[in-house]
């Protein structure tokens, strides 16, 4: 009869027939008073959301404190119903971080050493003492029911401690609890949604984990395959700033040898390295092949509507919104596409209300604290864009993106050591982010460390070259170099950088104005007065242009040395005591234009981010508009 119930409470399960399996379930527990089928009626009661009924019936008999596993349903439903500091009184404040278990760690006996030979404080009545019993005795002395159990209390104790704003000891939770349990992919997802981790501490916690502890039907040969096969899905998690070779080896192997090419996660995390890259157009068809078989992807629509925002496509970005609104209202995610979509349009205010509406349906969702930032950077606001994006790097402490962000509006306050402290602060957490190199660029471009700021843009081109970036998206930074290298006296190569920015169409007057500034500083000023005469073909009125103009036209009728070299190679020009004034004004207003070429590139994601931020996240919205914005506004 007890065989006959369990299997009839199993079916009713499996078919979510919940009240069946109550009815049966109360009857086997009636006939057999087993904890085991206690915990099983509890599970159905947690399962139909009947959470304080759950606790009710596990406090009969102490279950909770008899056995793990009712222990961790009973804490589970303190959180499910708020009551977070009852969870913890539950669950305990301590890991049990002896039950952890170490990559390679050899499986040792309990030892024996003399007294006379060793000394020690415990001694037994033979004269020997007792070592510690090492990590791997103490684990395999535990059931690995009541091992993962306890991997999901530690996971549970993070979940308490990040409601709690306390995210240090959430982390330390959720490595503990991945460290004993490393199929505990909660644990693990959250410490790479949350970037709670630098892109460098991830690969490092992944190399401490223990895949062997995976076992497969006692056999070792598919165990190992297994273990592998893991640590290969959690390597796709990981952060895309870093070990780009390794993530692509992950990729490959996942969608060659177990067919794993068109699983969603698999194309998100190819979606994410895109959308890092740049490469937005590529990053949204593989967005748009996921939703494509499944539309309400939750995981994917960040990437998603942050590469819809990036590339303007704002009716999509409307259809979308709209959809998501009314057929999911309590996804905060619903509410972030709206934001997205007014923030594309340039109704800041609208967007901040609908980014502020999904952080305060999910406090720890990145991309909407990242797009609430964007929208008072968006309209100059630097204090509260400040305060915003130090909310989000107080949340999302391992991705770079919310210390880069604050580091480009203390630029624009021109609050130069603040920029640099906060820039060293992402650069000690990714050294590879292109936009980060930029703008480090930019701090020693207006702090006159001419070199160091030329290597950091060159630096930056280098990365977007190798990620195949798309090298419209860095003519800003390609401007950027060109000024320092000017600036410098390297003027032949700032000419080559003007015209390369040139050749990629763009019809900016302070681009052909600069390309004047420089020729006339090599003395060739015929090609000056063409160069100048392009920059009012395209801004007639433009008093820049027309001054240099007639300059150079004066310097070519007289055939006279309008320039001369200074000292250290530097050009001047000699007629105008104003030249240094006018120079820069030049180059104020090449920021100004570049800005508004550029303001309707507003980031959106990591992280996670990422990231987080990205980052954001991948998990995030774009950093990367942002960052462009700002970039060509230094200049």
């Amino acid at each position: 009869m007890e065989k006959y119930l369990r299997e009839w409470r199993q079916e009713a399960l499996n078919r979510h027939q919940y009240d069946t399996a109550i009815f049966v379930a109360d009857k086997l527990l009636a006939l057999t008073g087993e904890d085991h089928d206690a915990f099983w009626l509890a599970q159905v009661h947690f399962t139909t959301g009947n959470y304080n009924r759950t606790q009710s019936l596990l406090a009969r008999g102490n279950l909770t404190e008899r056995t793990p596993q009712c222990r961790y349903l009973s804490a589970h439903c303190s959180i499910k119903l708020g009551k977070t500091e009852e969870a913890l009184q539950i669950l305990g404040d301590k890991n049990p971080t002896h039950l952890i278990s170490a990559p390679g760690s050899a499986r040792q006996k309990l030892r024996h050493v003399d007294v006379n030979t060793r000394a020690g404080p415990r001694h037994n009545k033979t004269g020997a003492r007792h070592e510690r019993v090492p990590t791997s005795e103490e684990r395999d002395r535990e059931h690995v029911d009541n091992i993962k159990s306890e991997a999901g209390m530690c996971y549970l104790r993070g979940v308490c401690y990040a409601k709690q704003n306390s995210f240090d000891r959430a982390k330390d939770c959720y490595k503990t609890a991945v460290q004993i349990d490393v199929q505990c992919f909660e644990a693990f997802d959250a410490l790479m949604a949350n970037s709670l981790m630098s892109p460098e501490e991830e690969w490092k916690f992944l190399e401490s984990l223990n895949f062997d502890t995976i076992n497969v039907s006692s056999n070792p040969s598919l165990s190992q395959e297994a273990a592998q096969f893991t640590k290969t899905l959690y390597t796709t998690r990981l952060s895309k700033y870093t070990r780009p070779e390794e993530f692509a080896n992950a990729t490959e192997t996942l969608s060659t040898h177990y067919n794993l090419g068109d699983n969603p996660d698999i194309l998100l995390s190819k979606a994410d390295l895109m959308f890092t890259h740049c490469r937005f157009r590529e990053a949204l068809a593989l967005t748009s092949s996921v939703l494509s078989s499944d539309k309400y992807n939750f995981n994917v629509l960040p990437v998603h509507l942050a590469s819809l925002h990036e590339l303007g496509e704002t009716n999509t970005l409307f259809l979308l919104a709209h959809d998501l609104a009314d057929s999911n209202p309590s996804e905060p995610c619903s509410w972030l596409a709206v934001g997205i979509y007014y923030l594309s349009i340039s109704r800041i205010a609208e967007a901040r209300r609908y980014f502020s509406k999904a952080s305060m349906m999910d406090p720890h969702f990145g991309p909407a604290w990242i797009g609430f930032a964007h929208t008072f950077a968006a309209e100059g606001e630097h204090d509260q864009a400040i305060s915003a994006y130090s909310t989000a790097a107080r949340l999302f402490q391992g991705t770079h993106l919310p210390q880069l962000f604050l580091g480009m509006q203390n630029l624009q306050l021109n609050n130069l050591s603040l920029a640099r402290e906060y820039l060293k602060t992402a650069y000690d957490l990714c050294a590879n982010d292109p936009l980060l190199l930029n703008e480090m660029g930019v701090v020693y471009f207006h702090e006159e460390q001419l070199l160091d700021a030329i290597q950091f843009f060159r630096r930056a081109l280098t990365f977007a070259e190798q990620n195949d970036a798309d090298p419209d998206a860095w003519l800003p930074t390609r401007i950027n170099l060109a000024h320092a290298l000017r600036k410098y006296g390297q003027l032949e190569e700032a000419l080559a950088t003007f015209e390369e920015v040139l050749r990629h169409g763009v019809k900016d007057p302070n681009v052909f104005t600069a390309k004047g500034l420089v020729l006339l500083e090599l003395n060739r000023s015929w090609e000056a007065v063409i160069a100048l005469h392009e920059a009012l073909a395209v801004s007639p009125q433009d008093p820049m242009a027309t001054d240099l103009l007639n300059r150079a036209l004066e310097a070519n009728e007289a055939d006279s040395g309008l320039i001369e070299a200074g000292p250290g190679c530097e050009m001047r020009l000699l007629e105008d005591s104003k030249e240094e004034e006018e120079i820069e004004e030049l180059e104020r207003r090449m920021n100004g234009r570049l800005r508004e070429l550029e303001q309707n590139r507003v980031a959106g994601r990591r992280g996670r981010r990422r990231r987080h931020a990205q980052g954001i996240a991948a998990d995030d919205l774009s950093a990367f508009g942002e960052s462009m914005l700002v970039d060509s506004d230094e200049g």
